[in-house]
């Protein structure tokens, strides 16, 4: 389960950030528990039964503010994420001396929270991959999405080739399609392919970065052209 600690002596505030985080983490799929704490001295005092995986700890409250909190919490956990969150840019800089992962400025940003939460996870190893169920013979096997380099329709037999294997399983390239990230296209009726592994549009056909080569349709040209420009341009 993965254990977050909010920090900060303005409920209204705790209670802002926490809903912004456990709605992105259950969209997610993340086991997960958010603890609030309303002062430093109550969260330190939690420690020695409770340890989190990520403290969001405001730096400007009364008597333990949140840099003191956070050299307490590096006593006792040296692989925990810190993130401060602050009214005044100036105070980050004391961030480094406990190792701080980043900050967020009041008044929040959702975008900003959200950033910082999966740099926080993909850190900590527990960012999520994007993955493909493909149900064969009454058993499920799970496909890594990033692997793979194009989904291949013929007849009625779906074939998805990664950068490791190739399999096979009944069914329609559209009910495939539905389910992906906008980073896979559709180039050709009977192909999808994965745009972090195209290396080139050349004429009528798709450079991959095994560098097979697959067809692309004209009906699909135009849309493919503009999607592989902004991959490029980032």
């Amino acid at each position: 389960m993965l254990e977050i600690a909010i920090c900060d002596d303005e409920k209204q505030l705790r209670t802002c950030l926490g809903k912004i985080l456990e709605q992105e983490l259950d969209l997610n799929g993340y086991d997960h528990r958010i603890t609030e704490y309303a002062s430093g001295e109550e969260l330190i005092r939690s420690l020695p039964v409770r340890q989190h995986d990520i403290y969001f700890l405001d730096i400007e409250m009364a008597e333990l503010d949140g840099v003191a909190t956070a050299k307490e919490i590096r006593r006792k956990d040296t692989l925990s994420e810190i993130i401060f969150v602050t009214s005044y840019p100036d105070f980050v800089f004391q961030g480094y001396e406990v190792q701080a992962l980043n900050y967020i400025l009041k008044p929040y940003k959702k975008e900003k929270i959200l950033e910082v939460l999966h740099t926080a996870l993909t850190r900590m190893g527990k960012l999520k991959e994007d993955v493909f169920m493909l149900e064969q013979r009454g058993s499920s096997c799970r496909i890594v999405l990033d692997k793979v380099l194009y989904f291949f329709s013929e007849r009625h037999c779906v074939t998805v080739v990664t950068t490791d294997e190739t399999r096979s399983f009944p069914g329609k390239l559209t009910e495939v399609e539905e389910g992906l990230p906008e980073y896979f296209i559709r180039i050709h009726n009977r192909y999808l392919v994965n745009l972090k592994h195209v290396e080139a549009v050349s004429g009528s056909a798709v450079i991959l970065s095994d560098q097979n080569q697959l067809p692309v349709s004209r009906s699909c040209k135009q849309e493919l052209a503009i999607a592989f420009a902004r991959r490029m341009l980032g």
